[in-house]
């Protein structure tokens, strides 16, 4: 498997959510198990040397990658998810959207003070979303030093908004 065929296999959708969007659909490197794999080994090369006390995922299609390597790298698999969707205490954090705004909230318990965490998301594309993930761990006195997406759209500027963090992406797109 090659970063070629991981090109392959993600398709394009355009106007998808809405007119004049071209969205990266995650699905045909789900439904090729090589495909897969090479995302999941080649995250493993990158970050076999840090020393993360855990992994963020943030909702839905970043825990697909986090989970199994949270497993593979023996380290806590912890979960952002939508405002509403955690049944304990949580923190909580807002952020603007292009159409409105979202609420996303992790649990207080899952984030201890001085942990080291690696950010995981299928795509990186304005950062938002990132970003309240990072203030979110900040909430309960972790770091995050790392972002992780398989997909990037680095014209949309995602590496200033989530600086200082080291932001890794295996494969960019600038809106073909």
């Amino acid at each position: 498997m090659s970063i070629e065929m991981l090109d392959k296999a993600i398709r394009r959708v355009p106007d998808f959510p809405k007119p004049g969007i071209l969205f990266y659909d995650i699905t045909g490197v789900l439904m090729n198990p090589d495909a897969f794999k090479f995302c999941l080994d080649q995250m493993v090369e990158l970050y076999k040397n840090e020393k993360f006390d855990a992994v963020a995922a943030v909702e839905s299609r970043g825990f697909i990658f986090a989970a199994p390597f949270a497993e593979k790298m023996g380290i806590p698999l912890v979960l952002i998810r939508k405002k509403g969707k955690l049944p304990g205490d949580t923190y909580s954090c807002s952020y603007s959207l292009e159409y409105g705004t979202a609420t996303i909230e992790v649990h207080k318990s899952d984030v201890k003070k001085g942990q080291k965490f690696l950010v995981v998301d299928d795509l990186i594309a304005t950062g938002g979303t990132l970003a309240a993930t990072r203030n979110l761990i900040e909430q309960g006195g972790g770091k995050v030093t790392d972002f992780f997406g398989v997909i990037g759209l680095p014209a949309l500027n995602y590496d200033k908004v989530l600086a200082p963090c080291k932001v890794t992406t295996l494969i960019n797109y600038d809106g073909e």
